[in-house]
């Protein structure tokens, strides 16, 4: 009787979009184990942990027990080669190790004999299809948060001054937080010209505004304060600012005071 050990795995991305289930990967290769007549020796399970990498937390109790028993666990079974692992370099040195120490990987539902050489390029496909999966699903998300950006929504968290929202539509919108008056104050202390940017960050972090050092200069730059999105650029797209869709906080004009103090062609007034 072969001694193996079974592993099952579900990210928080499984859950939400495929329903993988941990009860249902451990069935299945129960059964399995139980037709071949194979000995389960321990079940290790990781609930919520992406599989891009092999830092998680039962993966590496089960490499453990594997070293920690040499020679005992002959195989190690998952469900698919996904839930084993989703980057196909990492994929290669792990299988490797772990025939170093006598332990052969399967995926019960993707069978491979490897004694047949074809098998190495089926083995290839299986192992690179979720990687490539994860950046298609990576790049589309990316792709959407940029039209997004482009349409005049803030698709990120909200920066101080606003919270996120939804609109009529249940799409990403933000509106003004509690904040918003100590920003706007910000921007028009700022435009005077007489004040020093973290003089004024202090004397504003006493009226109750929250901000380190560096977001307040991060604040006085942003023309999302003026109803504006900077798009940055990417590929051969050039950087761009868009009409937002969110209500301003201050004027374009009280912006752009601002934006001449800060780059010092607005001199301090004097009286």
């Amino acid at each position: 009787m072969q001694t193996v050990i079974i592993y099952t795995r579900v990210s928080t991305d499984d859950q939400a979009e495929k329903g993988f289930s941990l009860l249902d990967q451990k069935s299945k290769l129960e059964k399995y184990c139980n037709v071949k007549g194979y000995e389960i020796i321990q079940h290790f399970e990781d609930d919520g942990y992406s599989a891009k990498t092999f830092n998680r937390p039962k993966f590496n109790e089960l490499l453990d027990f594997i070293k920690s028993n040499k020679g005992l666990v002959k195989k190690l079974l998952v469900v698919k080669w996904d839930r084993f692992s989703r980057n196909a370099e990492l994929s290669y040195a792990m299988i490797s190790n772990l025939l170093k120490l006598g332990v052969k990987v399967e995926a019960i539902e993707q069978p491979l004999d490897d004694s047949v050489p074809e098998n190495m390029l089926m083995k290839a496909i299986y192992l690179i299809s979720p990687e490539v999966e994860n950046r298609r699903r990576s790049l589309n998300t990316f792709n959407g948060m940029r039209r997004g950006l482009k349409e005049g929504r803030c698709v990120s968290s909200a920066p101080i001054g606003y919270k996120n929202s939804r609109d009529s539509g249940n799409k990403p919108i933000i509106i003004h937080s509690a904040a918003a008056p100590l920003i706007q104050k910000a921007f028009e202390l700022m435009a005077t010209g007489l004040y020093q940017i973290e003089i004024l960050r202090k004397k504003l972090t006493k009226e109750g505004l929250k901000s380190s050092r560096s977001n307040f200069y991060t604040v006085l730059r942003n023309p999302i304060y003026c109803g504006k999105i900077r798009v940055k650029a990417w590929g051969d797209e050039e950087e761009e600012i868009v009409q937002g869709i969110h209500q301003p906080i201050i004027s374009e004009e009280l912006f752009y005071d601002v934006q001449d103090v800060l780059d010092e062609k607005k001199k301090a007034k004097t009286s």
